[in-house]
């Protein structure tokens, strides 16, 4: 079975082969997991206990559950990116890492973090033409699909936030301060503008590194509350994913709006440091228990609702929410 990805606003089409597993059979239904900063080590092992045993799990979630794609939220690398498109940590942090049958035919749409932008972003971006499984094809883009048999749509964007707000240091708790390009950050919110506006989607999903909100090390990202929080609630997008902060959490606006964090992917950090600055009440789940050895989200997307499932990577499942379709006009 074929289902086609359309990335809009590029000259690619992706075809990607279902990997569902054995026991779901035929449903109406798009099913994917979404991780971030699972980058491993610059240095020999080049992963972490972490990373390792994320993978394992996200290859059972995968066979059990069903994942049509995965969803990379950044810090793909640690700690400087990669160096050029022959660097060996494609294979050693990633290749050699998410290897599971059940993850082998299975799509991932990727996106830059800070870290991914200390090195080079254009290679990561070229190693698209390489891999059979990384799909990273600009900076910010878009993914479109439908649910088979139904008229149910979902879009993804997909954002570089670190264009859009500028880079920080990951292990000093600072905020960006600036974009390096100020022109380069007006034309991609101006971007994420029209594609809200014109998007009929019955679910929207808006996704980046840097978090909207958090309770965690960095906390909210002040500009992402300028810029981008205004215009999710604006156009009533159904879900913001991120990583970011080394935890997992689920925050949910006064207007419905899911805030997904999985940042798990590599390292956990049980930091609670801003939770004073998330509006009480928005907190439904966080979690950062080091003994879980990491985790990650896994969402099943039907005609009626989005269901996000929080998986520790030993294999509990944590937490469960449930985001209703869009309301037409």
């Amino acid at each position: 079975m074929i289902r086609r990805i359309a990335v809009a606003g590029l000259a690619v089409l992706y075809t990607a082969a279902l990997s569902l597993g054995a026991d779901r059979g035929p449903s109406k239904s798009l099913g994917f997991l979404a991780v971030g900063d699972w980058g491993g080590l610059p240095v020999s092992p080049y992963t972490t206990p972490v990373e390792r045993t994320t993978a394992h799990q996200m290859g059972v979630a995968a066979e059990t559950l069903g994942a049509d794609f995965i969803l990379s939220l950044g810090d793909n690398f640690y700690f400087d990116g990669i160096k050029d498109l022959t660097d060996r940590r494609f294979q050693e942090t990633f290749e050699d890492i998410f290897s599971a049958e059940s993850l082998r035919d299975v799509p991932w749409f990727v996106l830059a973090g800070n870290h991914d932008h200390s090195g080079n972003v254009t290679a990561q971006i070229a190693y698209s033409n390489s891999s059979r499984r990384w799909n990273f094809p600009n900076y910010y883009y878009e993914l479109n699909f439908t649910l088979e048999g139904t008229n149910v749509t979902v879009t993804i964007l997909m954002l570089d936030t670190i264009l859009l707000c500028g880079n920080s240091d990951d292990f000093n708790g600072e905020q960006p301060e600036a974009p390096r390009n100020s022109r380069a950050a007006d034309a991609q919110l101006k971007w994420i503008r029209t594609k809200l506006e014109s998007s009929r989607a019955d679910f929207l999903i808006v996704a980046g590194h840097y978090p909207v909100w958090s309770i965690a090390e960095h906390g909210p990202t002040k500009c992402l509350v300028k810029y981008l929080y205004p215009l999710l609630t604006k156009y009533r997008v159904s879900a913001y994913f991120c990583g970011h902060d080394h935890n997992l959490q689920f925050i949910q606006d006064s207007n419905g709006i899911a805030y997904v964090l999985s940042g798990a992917g590599n390292f956990m950090d049980d930091s609670t440091r801003h939770k004073h600055r998330v509006p009480e009440g928005w907190l439904k789940f966080s979690y950062a228990d080091i003994v879980s050895l990491g985790g990650f989200v896994h969402v099943e997307i039907t005609e009626e609702e989005m269901l996000i499932t929080y998986i520790a990577s030993l294999g509990k499942s944590l937490f469960r929410a449930s985001v209703p379709k869009r309301p037409h006009k």
